[in-house]
């Protein structure tokens, strides 16, 4: 979770709203957590990079 809130700026708790469908931050296009373990998870490299580039061809 370091890594990821350091790659797209923004907080934990963003990141969880982002994912949390009653959010008024939700965000159905941001990539979904991979489960890694009993209590662990990430985000795979490949869709976050896909996210971050959409969304900056989406804001020009």
């Amino acid at each position: 979770m370091a890594e990821l809130t350091k790659l797209i700026s923004l907080a934990r708790s963003t990141i969880y709203d982002k994912l949390n469908a009653k959010s008024p931050r939700h965000d159905p296009s941001f990539p979904r957590a991979v489960k890694l373990g009993a209590s662990a998870i990430g985000w795979r490299q490949s869709e976050i990079h896909q996210w971050i580039t959409t969304r900056s061809k989406n804001s020009q």
